[in-house]
Protein backbone atom coordinates (compact mmCIF):
# COMPACT_ATOMS: atom_id res chain seq x y z
CA UNK A 1 0.00 0.00 0.00
CA UNK A 2 2.56 2.33 0.69
CA UNK A 3 5.22 2.19 -2.29
CA UNK A 4 5.00 5.75 -3.81
CA UNK A 5 7.76 8.44 -2.75
CA UNK A 6 5.41 10.07 -0.68
CA UNK A 7 6.38 7.07 2.06
CA UNK A 8 10.10 8.33 2.61
CA UNK A 9 9.42 11.02 4.89
CA UNK A 10 10.49 10.33 8.18
CA UNK A 11 7.54 12.44 10.03
CA UNK A 12 4.88 10.29 7.91
CA UNK A 13 6.91 7.05 8.86
CA UNK A 14 7.13 8.00 12.53
CA UNK A 15 2.82 8.10 12.73
CA UNK A 16 2.60 4.93 11.20
CA UNK A 17 2.80 2.62 14.46
CA UNK A 18 -0.35 5.09 15.43
CA UNK A 19 -2.42 4.28 12.55
CA UNK A 20 -3.91 0.56 13.61
CA UNK A 21 -3.75 0.85 17.65
CA UNK A 22 -5.30 4.25 17.28
CA UNK A 23 -8.08 3.91 20.40
CA UNK A 24 -9.90 7.67 19.80
CA UNK A 25 -9.47 7.76 15.63
CA UNK A 26 -10.64 5.73 12.76
CA UNK A 27 -9.65 6.19 9.34
CA UNK A 28 -12.16 4.41 6.48
CA UNK A 29 -9.86 3.59 3.66
CA UNK A 30 -13.47 3.10 1.69
CA UNK A 31 -14.04 6.57 2.21
CA UNK A 32 -10.65 7.39 1.27
CA UNK A 33 -11.14 5.67 -1.99
CA UNK A 34 -14.89 7.69 -2.63
CA UNK A 35 -13.58 11.19 -1.99
CA UNK A 36 -10.64 10.49 -4.22
CA UNK A 37 -12.85 9.29 -6.70
CA UNK A 38 -14.43 12.82 -7.33
CA UNK A 39 -11.36 15.11 -6.28
CA UNK A 40 -8.86 13.34 -8.30
CA UNK A 41 -10.58 15.29 -11.21
CA UNK A 42 -9.88 18.95 -9.36
CA UNK A 43 -8.05 21.22 -10.53
CA UNK A 44 -4.38 21.67 -8.37
CA UNK A 45 -2.24 24.61 -9.29
CA UNK A 46 1.39 23.43 -10.56
CA UNK A 47 4.22 24.48 -7.97
CA UNK A 48 5.04 27.88 -8.32
CA UNK A 49 1.91 29.13 -10.53
CA UNK A 50 0.05 32.45 -10.07
CA UNK A 51 0.59 35.48 -8.30
CA UNK A 52 1.70 36.03 -4.86
CA UNK A 53 -1.85 36.81 -3.85
CA UNK A 54 -3.25 39.78 -1.52
CA UNK A 55 0.05 39.93 0.61
CA UNK A 56 2.41 40.54 -1.79
CA UNK A 57 6.21 41.65 -0.35
CA UNK A 58 7.74 42.04 -3.53
CA UNK A 59 10.26 39.77 -5.86
CA UNK A 60 13.10 40.12 -3.91
CA UNK A 61 13.87 36.28 -2.58
CA UNK A 62 15.19 37.54 0.42
CA UNK A 63 12.43 39.73 1.56
CA UNK A 64 10.05 36.84 1.00
CA UNK A 65 12.22 34.82 2.51
CA UNK A 66 12.02 36.67 5.80
CA UNK A 67 8.56 37.62 5.49
CA UNK A 68 7.50 33.78 5.22
CA UNK A 69 9.58 32.39 8.26
CA UNK A 70 8.21 35.29 10.23
CA UNK A 71 4.69 34.16 9.53
CA UNK A 72 5.07 31.11 10.49
CA UNK A 73 7.21 31.63 13.38
CA UNK A 74 3.59 32.59 14.70
CA UNK A 75 1.53 30.57 12.91
CA UNK A 76 -0.43 29.13 15.80
CA UNK A 77 -3.73 29.41 17.96
CA UNK A 78 -6.08 31.76 16.35
CA UNK A 79 -9.32 30.34 17.95
CA UNK A 80 -10.24 32.06 21.46
CA UNK A 81 -10.19 28.93 24.04
CA UNK A 82 -12.74 30.50 26.38
CA UNK A 83 -15.49 31.60 23.18
CA UNK A 84 -14.32 29.09 20.27
CA UNK A 85 -14.13 32.58 18.48
CA UNK A 86 -11.74 32.96 15.67
CA UNK A 87 -9.25 35.92 14.93
CA UNK A 88 -10.16 38.29 12.21
CA UNK A 89 -9.31 41.35 10.75
CA UNK A 90 -10.59 43.54 7.69
CA UNK A 91 -7.74 44.77 5.55
CA UNK A 92 -7.79 46.62 1.96
CA UNK A 93 -11.59 45.91 1.85
CA UNK A 94 -11.79 42.52 2.85
CA UNK A 95 -12.38 40.15 6.13
CA UNK A 96 -9.91 37.86 6.70
CA UNK A 97 -10.09 34.54 9.18
CA UNK A 98 -7.62 32.89 10.85
CA UNK A 99 -3.91 32.80 9.91
CA UNK A 100 -4.81 34.80 7.10
CA UNK A 101 -6.03 37.42 9.45
CA UNK A 102 -2.42 37.07 11.03
CA UNK A 103 -0.99 37.54 7.64
CA UNK A 104 -2.46 40.26 6.80
CA UNK A 105 -1.46 42.08 10.10
CA UNK A 106 1.57 41.66 9.26
CA UNK A 107 1.21 43.01 5.75
CA UNK A 108 -0.24 45.72 7.05
CA UNK A 109 3.01 46.44 9.25
CA UNK A 110 5.24 46.12 7.46
CA UNK A 111 3.25 48.50 4.28
CA UNK A 112 3.53 50.74 7.54
CA UNK A 113 7.40 51.08 7.73
CA UNK A 114 7.76 48.38 10.87
CA UNK A 115 10.63 46.37 10.67
CA UNK A 116 8.79 43.20 11.53
CA UNK A 117 11.24 41.63 9.33
CA UNK A 118 14.39 42.05 11.27
CA UNK A 119 15.60 39.54 13.99
CA UNK A 120 16.34 42.91 15.98
CA UNK A 121 12.75 43.70 16.02
CA UNK A 122 11.80 39.86 17.12
CA UNK A 123 14.50 39.61 19.73
CA UNK A 124 12.89 42.77 21.17
CA UNK A 125 8.99 42.19 20.51
CA UNK A 126 7.03 42.97 23.33
CA UNK A 127 3.25 41.99 23.92
CA UNK A 128 2.31 45.28 23.52
CA UNK A 129 3.79 45.16 20.30
CA UNK A 130 1.64 42.83 19.07
CA UNK A 131 -1.11 43.61 20.52
CA UNK A 132 -1.06 46.49 18.51
CA UNK A 133 0.02 44.80 15.25
CA UNK A 134 -2.15 42.22 15.41
CA UNK A 135 -5.75 44.13 15.55
CA UNK A 136 -9.15 42.31 15.11
CA UNK A 137 -12.80 41.28 15.90
CA UNK A 138 -10.95 39.50 19.16
CA UNK A 139 -7.58 40.19 21.03
CA UNK A 140 -5.40 37.47 19.27
CA UNK A 141 -4.85 34.35 21.61
CA UNK A 142 -1.82 33.42 23.38
CA UNK A 143 0.04 37.44 22.67
CA UNK A 144 2.44 36.43 25.69
CA UNK A 145 3.56 33.19 24.33
CA UNK A 146 4.05 34.80 20.43
CA UNK A 147 6.24 37.28 22.17
CA UNK A 148 8.10 34.99 24.19
CA UNK A 149 8.89 32.99 20.78
CA UNK A 150 9.55 36.00 18.60
CA UNK A 151 12.36 37.08 21.25
CA UNK A 152 14.17 33.81 21.43
CA UNK A 153 14.42 33.32 17.40
CA UNK A 154 15.12 36.84 17.08
CA UNK A 155 18.08 36.21 19.77
CA UNK A 156 19.28 33.57 17.97
CA UNK A 157 19.03 35.39 14.32
CA UNK A 158 20.89 38.18 15.44
CA UNK A 159 23.70 36.19 17.34
CA UNK A 160 24.63 33.71 14.56
CA UNK A 161 22.59 34.47 11.29
CA UNK A 162 23.05 38.03 10.63
CA UNK A 163 19.58 39.12 12.11
CA UNK A 164 18.08 37.67 9.20
CA UNK A 165 16.20 34.36 8.32
CA UNK A 166 17.58 34.74 4.70
CA UNK A 167 21.12 33.89 5.79
CA UNK A 168 19.91 31.05 7.89
CA UNK A 169 18.09 29.36 4.68
CA UNK A 170 21.52 30.22 2.64
CA UNK A 171 23.51 28.19 5.41
CA UNK A 172 21.66 25.34 4.60
CA UNK A 173 21.40 22.23 1.90
CA UNK A 174 18.36 23.49 -0.32
CA UNK A 175 16.33 20.19 0.68
CA UNK A 176 13.92 18.86 3.33
CA UNK A 177 16.19 16.31 4.03
CA UNK A 178 20.35 15.88 3.67
CA UNK A 179 22.21 13.71 6.28
CA UNK A 180 21.92 16.51 8.32
CA UNK A 181 22.07 19.89 6.68
CA UNK A 182 18.57 20.13 5.45
CA UNK A 183 16.54 22.34 6.04
CA UNK A 184 13.85 20.39 8.24
CA UNK A 185 16.25 18.86 10.05
CA UNK A 186 18.49 21.90 11.23
CA UNK A 187 15.60 23.96 11.84
CA UNK A 188 13.42 22.22 14.98
CA UNK A 189 17.21 21.92 16.29
CA UNK A 190 18.65 25.66 15.70
CA UNK A 191 14.66 26.95 16.55
CA UNK A 192 13.39 24.90 19.57
CA UNK A 193 10.12 26.86 18.81
CA UNK A 194 9.57 24.20 15.82
CA UNK A 195 10.66 20.90 17.26
CA UNK A 196 7.36 19.81 17.39
CA UNK A 197 7.42 16.14 18.68
CA UNK A 198 5.41 13.92 21.03
CA UNK A 199 5.67 10.54 22.85
CA UNK A 200 3.04 8.48 22.19
CA UNK A 201 3.23 4.79 24.47
CA UNK A 202 6.51 5.29 23.90
CA UNK A 203 6.78 5.93 20.75
CA UNK A 204 8.76 9.41 19.37
CA UNK A 205 6.21 11.27 16.97
CA UNK A 206 7.71 13.76 14.62
CA UNK A 207 4.92 16.30 13.58
CA UNK A 208 7.10 19.16 12.67
CA UNK A 209 3.93 21.09 11.58
CA UNK A 210 4.88 24.34 11.69
CA UNK A 211 8.73 23.70 10.18
CA UNK A 212 7.20 21.63 7.61
CA UNK A 213 4.96 24.29 6.44
CA UNK A 214 7.18 27.08 6.77
CA UNK A 215 9.61 25.63 4.24
CA UNK A 216 6.79 24.28 1.85
CA UNK A 217 5.08 27.87 1.93
CA UNK A 218 8.61 29.14 0.97
CA UNK A 219 8.85 26.76 -1.50
CA UNK A 220 6.14 27.77 -3.31
CA UNK A 221 6.77 31.84 -2.62
CA UNK A 222 10.33 31.48 -3.79
CA UNK A 223 9.32 28.90 -6.93
CA UNK A 224 7.07 32.23 -8.58
CA UNK A 225 10.32 34.19 -8.75
CA UNK A 226 12.18 31.57 -10.07
CA UNK A 227 14.23 30.12 -7.11
CA UNK A 228 14.26 26.74 -5.92
CA UNK A 229 14.14 25.81 -2.22
CA UNK A 230 13.82 22.23 -1.93
CA UNK A 231 15.05 19.19 -4.20
CA UNK A 232 12.73 16.87 -1.96
CA UNK A 233 9.39 18.56 -1.62
CA UNK A 234 7.22 15.17 -1.53
CA UNK A 235 9.13 14.10 1.78
CA UNK A 236 6.37 17.01 3.48
CA UNK A 237 3.82 15.70 4.69
CA UNK A 238 0.34 16.96 5.97
CA UNK A 239 0.42 19.72 8.52
CA UNK A 240 -0.85 18.61 11.54
CA UNK A 241 -3.11 21.29 12.79
CA UNK A 242 -6.73 22.05 13.73
CA UNK A 243 -8.67 22.72 10.60
CA UNK A 244 -7.45 19.08 9.10
CA UNK A 245 -9.33 16.79 10.67
CA UNK A 246 -12.56 18.81 10.61
CA UNK A 247 -11.80 18.39 6.47
CA UNK A 248 -11.61 14.24 7.18
CA UNK A 249 -14.57 14.39 9.35
CA UNK A 250 -16.92 16.12 7.29
CA UNK A 251 -15.67 13.86 4.27
CA UNK A 252 -16.80 11.35 6.27
CA UNK A 253 -13.07 10.09 6.06
CA UNK A 254 -12.10 10.09 9.66
CA UNK A 255 -14.55 8.98 12.85
CA UNK A 256 -13.57 10.19 16.16
CA UNK A 257 -14.73 8.03 19.46
CA UNK A 258 -17.68 9.54 21.22
CA UNK A 259 -16.11 10.92 23.95
CA UNK A 260 -13.79 13.10 21.99
CA UNK A 261 -16.60 13.68 19.43
CA UNK A 262 -18.28 14.94 22.11
CA UNK A 263 -15.34 17.65 23.60
CA UNK A 264 -14.73 18.87 20.26
CA UNK A 265 -18.33 20.05 19.78
CA UNK A 266 -18.26 21.57 23.06
CA UNK A 267 -15.38 23.38 22.71
CA UNK A 268 -13.72 21.45 25.70
CA UNK A 269 -10.04 21.94 24.98
CA UNK A 270 -8.31 18.67 24.13
CA UNK A 271 -4.88 18.70 26.19
CA UNK A 272 -1.47 18.55 24.50
CA UNK A 273 0.04 15.38 24.38
CA UNK A 274 -2.65 13.54 24.84
CA UNK A 275 -3.58 10.13 23.22
CA UNK A 276 -6.55 12.12 21.87
CA UNK A 277 -4.55 15.04 20.57
CA UNK A 278 -1.52 12.98 19.18
CA UNK A 279 -4.16 10.42 17.13
CA UNK A 280 -6.12 13.36 15.38
CA UNK A 281 -2.84 14.77 14.15
CA UNK A 282 -0.96 11.38 13.42
CA UNK A 283 -4.09 10.47 11.47
CA UNK A 284 -4.29 13.22 9.69
CA UNK A 285 -0.97 12.71 8.01
CA UNK A 286 -1.76 9.42 7.06
CA UNK A 287 -5.27 9.85 5.91
CA UNK A 288 -3.71 12.64 3.53
CA UNK A 289 -0.65 10.74 2.20
CA UNK A 290 -3.47 7.59 1.30
CA UNK A 291 -5.89 10.29 -0.24
CA UNK A 292 -3.09 11.66 -1.98
CA UNK A 293 -2.38 8.09 -3.50
CA UNK A 294 -5.24 7.71 -4.31
CA UNK A 295 -6.38 10.34 -6.11
CA UNK A 296 -2.77 10.10 -8.20
CA UNK A 297 -3.52 6.34 -9.27
CA UNK A 298 -6.77 8.56 -11.24
CA UNK A 299 -4.23 11.10 -12.76
CA UNK A 300 -1.76 11.28 -15.68
CA UNK A 301 2.04 11.42 -14.79
CA UNK A 302 2.16 14.95 -15.50
CA UNK A 303 -0.61 15.85 -12.76
CA UNK A 304 0.61 13.93 -9.60
CA UNK A 305 0.07 15.62 -6.53
CA UNK A 306 2.04 15.55 -3.37
CA UNK A 307 0.81 15.81 0.20
CA UNK A 308 0.86 19.70 0.82
CA UNK A 309 -0.87 20.05 -2.06
CA UNK A 310 -3.94 18.22 -1.05
CA UNK A 311 -3.42 19.39 2.74
CA UNK A 312 -3.92 23.03 1.06
CA UNK A 313 -7.12 22.35 -0.49
CA UNK A 314 -9.05 20.27 2.71
CA UNK A 315 -7.69 23.76 4.78
CA UNK A 316 -8.63 25.97 2.32
CA UNK A 317 -12.01 24.62 2.14
CA UNK A 318 -12.70 24.55 5.92
CA UNK A 319 -10.72 26.78 8.06
CA UNK A 320 -12.87 29.41 8.30
CA UNK A 321 -15.79 26.81 8.90
CA UNK A 322 -18.74 27.06 11.48
CA UNK A 323 -18.00 23.36 12.24
CA UNK A 324 -16.13 22.72 15.83
CA UNK A 325 -12.18 21.67 15.45
CA UNK A 326 -10.52 20.43 18.51
CA UNK A 327 -9.10 22.90 20.80
CA UNK A 328 -5.56 22.22 22.40
CA UNK A 329 -3.72 25.29 23.77
CA UNK A 330 0.19 24.57 21.95
CA UNK A 331 2.35 26.92 20.14
CA UNK A 332 3.13 24.16 17.53
CA UNK A 333 0.34 25.25 15.37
Amino acid sequence: MHESRLWESPVLQSVLPIVEASEHVRISEDEIRRVARWMAYEEFAPIGSGGPGPFDVGADPDRITDFTMLVNTLNFAFTDFRTSVKFETEYRGATYVDSEAMVACIHRAIGAGEPLLTGEWAARATRDDLARIFRGTIEMPMLDERAEILNRVGAVLVDRHRGAWHHWVASCAPALYAKGDGLLERLPHEFPRFDDVSRWRGHEVRFHKLAQLGLWSLHLALARVGATTLSDPWRATAFADYIVPVALRVMGIATVAPALAEAIDRGVEVPRDSDEEIELRALSIYAVARLTDEINALRPAELQLISPQVDYRLWKSYHATHHPHHLTRTVMY
